[in-house]
């Protein structure tokens, strides 16, 4: 019996909460599994793991043998690691899921990029909005926005999502433009819901000391990024949407910003794996990739107050306003500088 493939195959087993789950995860029989935990008890003497019908536990002893098999497991990793660094780049099966908006309009644009430099390295990308269950899906690491909810996951923070206010020009010439935020109140929205509880968000506005966050009115709710893009461009209500899933509509002119003097807290965005994990190279450089990529989109960055798309709106408007003398060399300044962040690769509705 090969030891270390048992140990690991074990704490698949508990991770993934059946053998079946660890088999599919692994690739391997479900005999073979079984078998290989089963010659583990037998060679150690104990019983590792409590067996239903329904379900399994670890029983005392598997709950220590469990601890342990994780740290060697670990140790072993690190040191092929070590070993491996200097003479091959990261390899293997790596399974990752994003926001749907995210993944549509930045990462997967982005994506030559990373295979090109670790061309041993075989994507699997899932882009939904729904909560995943990263053991018992399989899945290496998650980016996600929102407040931390799982504290059994690592994560770090790459980068903040900004949101802003916006409608299709075709809505802007039936309803009007908002010039507050309790406007909304007489106007159609698209409201998004959450995938796991099903609650409509609530919209939240900023300006100076003033604060609003209203329950917008809105005859159409969904809970996917794609289909809340979709409805805004159809015209059927001003939304909030992260910014940095709107600039080629912006540039199109096929989405307007409303409401630009006024800011949406942003939400901060990590990417998350399991923490009794060995973070395997092929792990760690797509962590390292995804943070430098996030760093240099000018709707991403860490920072407090407005979002830049609505920093620079401001701004704009503010020249158009400024003496006609120093009007034209300023604002053609400013518009050069929206081309160059826009040409950058590039929830509530993520």
């Amino acid at each position: 019996m090969d030891k270390l493939q048992a140990m690991e195959v074990f704490v698949q087993v508990v991770d993934a909460g059946s053998f079946t789950r660890a088999a599919d995860i692994m690739k391997l029989p479900k005999a073979t599994v079984s078998t290989l935990v089963a010659n583990l008890e037998t060679t150690l003497s104990v019983r590792l793991l409590n067996r239903t019908t329904r379900r399994i536990s670890l029983t005392a002893d598997g709950a220590a043998y469990y601890e342990r098999c994780l740290g060697i497991l670990s140790d072993v990793r690190e040191a092929e690691d070590a070993l491996s660094k200097t003479r091959v780049s990261p390899s293997g099966r790596l399974r990752v899921d994003v926001p749907t908006g995210l993944g549509r309009h930045l990462l997967v644009p982005a994506l030559p990029d990373f295979l090109r430099r670790y061309p041993d390295i075989h994507l699997e990308l899932g882009c939904s909005d729904r909560p995943v269950d990263l053991l018992e899906e399989g899945v290496d690491c998650v980016l996600r926005g929102g407040e931390l909810a799982d504290s059994s996951l690592i994560a770090r923070r790459v980068a903040s999502v900004h949101f802003v206010t916006c409608a299709a020009p075709s809505y802007i010439a039936l309803h009007g433009r908002p010039t507050h935020p309790d406007d909304l109140l007489n106007h159609e929205c698209v409201n998004y819901f959450s995938s796991k509880s099903g609650k409509i968000m609530e919209w939240d506005f900023a300006r100076g000391e003033e604060r609003v966050r209203i329950r917008v009115p809105g005859r159409i709710a969904v809970n996917d990024s794609d289909a809340y893009m979709a409805a805004v461009l159809a015209g059927m209500g001003v939304a909030q949407m992260a910014a940095s899933n709107i600039c080629p509509f912006l540039q199109s002119g096929q989405l307007e910003l409303v409401l630009e003097d006024w800011c949406v807290d942003p939400l901060p965005l990590h990417i998350m794996y399991p923490q009794n994990r060995h973070l395997s190279a092929k792990v760690r450089v797509f962590v390292e990739w995804v943070a430098e990529l996030l760093a240099d989109h000018p709707a991403m960055q860490i920072r407090a107050g407005n979002c830049p798309l609505q920093m620079a709106a401001q701004e704009k408007q503010a020249l158009q306003m400024a003496p006609a003398k120093t009007k034209a060399p300023a604002l053609a300044g400013a518009e050069k500088s929206a081309r160059v962040k826009a040409a950058r690769p590039s929830g509530r509705a993520g």
